[in-house]
């Protein structure tokens, strides 16, 4: 099959999915209106019943009545509107990220914020629980329903739709790293439907993919048109000067078509980015990680405040569980284990032991047995032998680690970070690999919601480290959050 033919046929399969931006748009558009008039004139009800009431403004000579259904009205326009304003519905920050829930949290904040200020100034005597109660429910329902959509949306993606139509143009290492990237990270929106290595390219296809690769930059628009492209993502190649990138530019049709530049940069966070332009020269600023200050201050406040919390609330069942192991199997309750922690430092890691009391004697002969589990460095099996029946069961629901709250308690571990290793682990790591130290390791992390034991000993890395160069507060929610979810699916968990 010619290269055409073939390139027609993907077209026509996802040609829908062309005006995607709009439509999807529209459709947030649709909810949140749904969503705001559902909690300002649920609170309203409920605070004031079904027979509407005034609100007094102005001041004794020059007093006003006006319903209190006018203004939810004007409050759900203005919410609307100050949401629009914000970006928080523009395709760049939707499906992945918190970039979204920020611009959602900030449109509805500031525009709390001039409610404040305009009933300051001009006097309105407002029912405080109505304002109180109406902010903040909708922000956590506008929140619930953006995350909703995400997940339909990234269904979507999965099979190609509601993406930007990518053409790759640069050099064939750097155009294969960013489709085998930008396919890993399918909920970004960003499906590679071509390639245009400039200079001559001996393949038709990128080697392992079936992207086709055209050579001709000076007909950018046919390829384009060939592969139903409606996105330029430029990488690194000598042969594009910057006179070469500014005609290319004008060449995309406003509006319509879109050119990204992406750097030789790979695992670097949002918030460490920032773009500065500089006579005409679009510098991109990359943060340093700092792991010191206010930001380490706030990570151990954190971690300190939730395990405290969560340690009390689930005592009934922590007893239950130690309960549970010290009737059905012989030996202590708690396992005790050295691993590597902060800077290298060795702490004493515990967990509700889920193994026969022999298990570290068994493992020798177990590692030449066969299995697809875990990877050159970290030892995993399926069906391990050496788990209990009521360990099979803990683990399955990761309860076993439960007893790590008391060593972020503690000081030695923290909520969310890299996994804590072996010191046998160790003698392994390549040199870059030891930057998992900068930081604590976590009960949870990356690495977990992203596959757990399932995971390559390179992605593990991968993600371990891109986590380590990027932590946040925001982040460690966002990871805590998806750890429930990769709990409840128990997908490489054992």
């Amino acid at each position: 099959m010619s290269k055409t033919a073939t390139v027609g046929t993907s077209v026509g399969a996802s040609g829908a999915g062309r005006n995607w931006r709009e439509v999807y748009a529209s459709r947030l558009v649709v909810t949140d209106l749904l969503v705001l008039v559902w909690v300002v004139f649920g609170v309203q009800i409920a605070w004031f019943g079904v027979s509407a009431r005034d609100v007094q403004f102005g001041g004794d000579l020059t007093e006003v009545a006006v319903s209190y259904t006018a203004i939810s009205v004007t409050i759900i326009t203005a919410w609307m509107v100050t949401l629009g304003i914000y970006g928080s519905r523009g395709y760049r920050v939707l499906g992945t990220g918190p970039q979204e829930y920020r611009q959602v949290a900030d449109a509805t904040v500031r525009l709390f914020g001039l409610v404040a200020i305009v009933s300051f100034l001009f006097q309105i005597e407002f029912a405080r629980g109505y304002i109180l109660i109406a902010f903040p429910l909708g922000l956590a329902v506008l929140i619930f329903s953006r995350w909703i959509w995400r997940l339909w949306l990234g269904a979507q993606r999965l099979d190609g739709k509601y993406s930007s139509r990518v053409l790759l143009v640069g050099s064939e290492v750097s155009a294969i790293h960013l489709s085998k990237e930008l396919a890993r990270q399918s909920a970004a929106g960003y499906l590679v439907v071509g390639a245009c290595i400039p200079g001559g390219y001996e393949h038709e296809f990128l080697p392992g993919t079936e992207i086709p690769v055209f050579d001709d930059v000076d007909n950018l628009q046919e390829s384009m048109a060939l592969v139903g492209a409606d996105t330029v993502v430029v990488t690194s190649n000598e042969a594009l000067p910057p006179q070469r990138m500014r005609q290319l530019s004008w060449g995309l049709e406003p509006g319509r078509q879109h050119l990204v530049v992406s750097p030789s940069l790979t695992d670097i966070g949002g918030p460490r980015i920032h773009t500065r332009p500089v006579a005409g020269l679009p510098l991109i600023h990359v943060e340093t990680p700092r792991y010191e200050g206010k930001r380490l201050f706030a990570k151990r406040a954190f971690d300190l405040c939730a395990a405290a919390l969560l340690i009390v609330g689930l005592v009934p069942l922590l007893a239950a569980i130690a309960l549970s192991i010290r009737l059905s199997t012989p030996g202590s309750v708690f396992f005790r284990q050295q691993r590597v922690g902060i800077n290298g430092e060795h702490f004493s890691m515990l967990k509700f032991r889920s193994m026969v009391t022999d298990a570290e004697v068994q493992l020798d002969s177990l590692r030449s047995t066969a299995r697809a589990e875990g990877n050159a460095v970290m030892f995993k099996m399926k069906d391990d032998p050496r788990v209990t029946p009521i360990g099979r069961f803990l683990r399955r629901y990761s309860l076993d680690e439960l007893p790590q709250l008391f060593n972020v308690f503690g000081g030695s571990m923290s909520l969310v970070g890299p996994r804590p290793p072996l010191e046998s682990e160790v003698q392994e790591y390549e040199s870059h690999v030891h930057r998992r130290f900068l930081v604590k390791p976590g009960v949870t992390g990356l690495w977990q919601v992203s596959g757990r034991s399932n995971l390559s000993w390179e992605d593990t890395v991968r993600l371990d480290l891109y986590y380590v160069e990027n932590w946040s507060i925001t982040g460690d929610i966002s990871i805590l959050w998806r750890t429930a979810r990769a709990v409840l699916r128990r997908d490489g968990a054992y």
